[in-house]
């Protein structure tokens, strides 16, 4: 199974457009955003994705009520930071904050996804993969980037655009 992982849109329409090209092209099984889309405009541009999209709120997600109409126009399931699924036999916890992760994040889980740093992550622990994207909003210039995790190898790849 191929994840594609996304963090901090911050409503950069010009990026997400092309993030959903990037996913498209990737042929990717599930898409997690990791927080910070902030307006629901981001939400119906991401709905041009060929497969499902699940994420977290972040700190910036502040129009929580029109980011839950377009949550729900679409079909996607966004929730409050923890949320743990399994998907391909792996545990998988996905946070905006990585400081979220204290406290969730136990050996038990396979996978931990965040983003709010804006810094590239892929760290391995034992048989654990953490990993964040970075910045894809635009606010880093030329550090864009989003990434997909193979839950078979636990390999993550960043894809710079």
């Amino acid at each position: 199974m191929r994840i594609g992982v996304v963090s901090d849109t911050h409503n950069n329409l010009r990026n997400v457009t092309r993030i959903v090209e990037l996913f498209n092209e990737a042929n990717v099984d599930v898409v997690v955003h990791t927080g910070d889309i902030t307006q629901a405009k981001t939400l119906d541009v991401m709905a041009d994705l060929q497969s499902p999209l699940v994420g977290v709120f972040g700190n910036n997600d502040q129009e929580r009520a029109s980011l839950d109409l377009a949550v729900a126009a679409h079909g996607f399931y966004f929730q409050d930071p923890p949320y743990e699924v399994v998907w391909a036999s792996r545990r998988v916890v996905i946070v905006h904050d990585p400081a979220e992760l204290d406290g969730v994040l136990t050996t038990n889980h396979d996978v931990a996804l965040h983003g709010h740093t804006h810094l590239q992550r892929i760290e391995h622990r034992s048989s654990q993969l953490i990993f964040n994207p970075g910045e894809c909003a635009g606010h880093i210039q030329g550090l864009n980037a989003i990434g997909i995790v193979e839950l078979d190898s636990l390999e993550a790849k960043l894809i710079r655009f």
